[in-house]
């Protein structure tokens, strides 16, 4: 059970010397206590006390890292069970599966390669492949395939409860760090050992939640707590249920011995349905699944899944902005027309996006206004658009002097550079003289220069 703020501060040195950040010892003890700092912050903690208190503090939920360099991925780490509560911490990650004996594998590897774009900033595509073992390639085929699946760059899955086979694969991608999806009552033992040996998460599965539960804690007594829970495949319902109860367990009751991450398999639960799998992986990527492995994925399915994970999976608590900076569009230089609008990720993308698909070349000019949307920046009088220390420095006045006439929205000019010449909100402005096309302005989303 989590420790409260008391239990914590008798273990302080109770010096009050600030060093954590916190005014006193029980102003740090009560932040431990809600998760806000680490335990770890406390410079003069003994040695004892931390022993005592790392374990009692940490989140109830273990955070595991699977792959490698551009491949790696955070699984788990939730704190709560609901996103309003605060945040959800890790977002759901989506495979493909891909089993050793299809005859179209070669077509499929490649497939799952088709989606792939991005969307405000975030790289969307198949993350994992779920390489499943079909029980009757050797070891040496299973290991074959495998090596192929790697050459993709995605992070692998392997789903292989049979040990020897399992240990032909590893020898061939465990520096990689995939995951063993492998382990259930009959030989956890066995797994538990070659994935702690190959350095790699397991993947730990039962016939039902109460001998996933009597597997994961005969792991945990070995030494081993890098693992991810399958939910299994008996039916929809016993999943969502699985799934859901083992989030209920580790975060509500404090149960760590389902304080591990989930992996849900959509394409086992509805083999052939790909409009039941989007729906599924929807479902699960709401309610805690960490890797949700689909059949396969097209844009169809992709563009509202993604959609919706980087919904769900973005922090309430910070406004998604990009960079502010000059962006060249359409192969745009110092001679082409400018445009600005605000740091705002959603109006930054949609804004771009029209520009891109216009052909002209220009250059958007993105001021910072801390993240927030052009009326907000508007009210709160973040948005002065033409004012240089709204910019990047040094600013670039050389670039914005060329196609020198501004429109004007609703947007209150405060400072502008002496060669700008403004150009009110008038029926003119449609086709300005300055500008070598002919563009409709959205209200104030977007300025032109």
């Amino acid at each position: 059970m989590a420790l409260k703020g008391l239990d914590i501060f008798k273990l302080t040195p109770k010096t009050n010397c600030k060093e954590c950040g916190s005014p006193t010892c029980m102003a740090f003890a009560m932040k431990v206590a809600q998760g806000a700092v680490d335990i770890t912050k406390c410079p003069h903690m003994s040695d004892d006390a931390l022993a005592t208190l790392s374990e009692a503090t940490a989140p109830p939920m273990k955070t595991i890292k699977v792959g490698t360099g551009d491949a790696e991925y955070t699984l788990g780490g939730e704190t709560v069970l609901f996103r309003h509560e605060k945040t959800y911490v890790s977002k759901s990650r989506y495979a493909v599966s891909i089993s050793c004996c299809e005859e179209n594998m070669d077509a499929k590897l490649e497939a799952a390669k088709t989606v792939d774009y991005d969307r405000i900033g975030e790289r969307m595509h198949v993350e994992m492949l779920y390489l499943d073992y079909c029980g009757d390639c050797t070891p040496d085929g299973y290991a074959a395939f495998v090596k192929k699946a790697a050459e993709s760059g995605k992070t692998l899955v392997l789903g292989c409860t049979n040990v020897d086979v399992a240990k032909a694969a590893l020898d061939v991608c465990k520096d990689a760090k995939p995951i063993l999806d492998g382990a259930d009552a009959s030989n956890y033992e066995a797994m538990s050992k070659l994935a702690a040996e190959a350095g790699v998460v397991l993947g730990v599965r039962g016939a039902d939640i109460n001998e996933l539960y009597d597997t994961v804690a005969a792991i945990e007594k070995l030494g081993n707590k890098n693992l991810v829970l399958n939910v299994g495949t008996a039916s929809i319902k016993d999943a969502f249920a699985t799934t859901v109860q083992i989030r209920r367990a580790a975060l509500k009751n404090t149960d760590r011995t389902f304080g591990y991450p989930s992996i849900v398999n959509v394409g086992a639960l509805a083999p052939g349905d790909s409009a039941m799998q989007a729906a599924l992986a929807s479902l699960f990527t709401v309610k805690y699944g960490s890797v949700i492995v689909m059949e396969s994925m097209n844009y169809a399915q992709a563009l509202p899944l993604y959609g919706l994970r980087q919904n769900v999976f973005t922090d309430p608590q910070k406004p998604m902005k990009v960079e502010p900076g000059i962006y060249a569009l359409n192969g745009a230089d110092e001679n082409s027309v400018c445009l600005t609008t605000v740091d705002f990720a959603l109006t930054y993308f949609v804004v771009s996006g029209e520009l891109e698909r216009s052909g002209v070349p220009c250059n958007l000019v993105i001021s910072d206004a801390g993240g927030l949307s052009v009326l907000t920046a508007w009210a709160a009088g973040k948005l002065f658009i033409a004012a240089p220390q709204c910019f990047p420095r040094p600013f670039p006045y050389q670039l914005l002097c060329y196609n020198a006439a501004f429109v004007q929205g609703s947007i209150h000019i405060v400072q502008c550079h002496p060669s700008w010449r403004i150009i009110h909100n008038t029926p003119d402005i449609w086709i300005c003289p300055a500008v070598p096309w002919q563009i409709g302005i959205m209200n104030i989303n977007y300025i032109l220069v």
